[in-house]
């Protein structure tokens, strides 16, 4: 049975797990997104993410407790200066993960895990579809008005032509 066991050992000590977290978080934070497996996302997930919310907190205090974390200057910095400032307001969830399929090699389930405020295809998507989207059923839509409004003018000019048409006819 497995009672209790909330860790996942990604088959390593714990020292080399440490490390591992540690330069995959550094990278993470670093290049905002990084291809892993599955497994070792989410356990970057659990790792990382309370490491995100102390970074809301700019004190020397809040620095030196992630950076016993990370290991890495350039990161804590590039966590204090962008990465917080981006979720200030999100109460948590700053990661995404995304699977990939498997690893040709030897078959491993691959995932990308990225930061979720730095994706700016996903962020603008989201946000103009939030703007066009209706409830169903409120006769209000938006696809409805705009495909009567091109057929009209459509129909107009093929009633002209007609009416042009039996005019000529008429007067010969």
């Amino acid at each position: 049975m497995r009672h209790g066991k909330t860790i996942n050992h990604l088959g390593r000590t714990a020292s080399h797990r440490k490390a591992l977290l540690s330069n995959l978080a550094a990278q993470l934070i670093t290049h905002k997104r990084i291809t892993t497996t599955v497994a070792k996302a989410k356990a970057l997930r659990k790792f990382v993410e309370p490491i995100i919310t102390k970074a809301k907190d700019d004190t020397t205090h809040s620095r030196r407790i992630v950076f016993s974390y990370l290991g890495n200057k350039y990161a804590v910095s590039e966590l204090f200066r962008e990465v917080s400032a981006k979720v200030g307001s999100r109460p948590g969830g700053y990661t995404r993960i995304i699977k990939l399929g498997v690893r040709p090699g030897d078959g491993a389930e691959m995932a990308l895990i990225e930061l979720v405020d730095f994706n700016a295809n996903l962020t603008k998507d989201s946000a103009k579809a939030g703007k066009k989207r209706t409830r169903r059923g409120s006769g209000s839509g938006t696809a409805k008005p705009k495909a009567a409004k091109e057929e009209a003018p459509k129909e107009e000019p093929k009633a002209e032509e007609s009416a042009n048409e039996e005019t000529p006819e008429e007067n010969a």
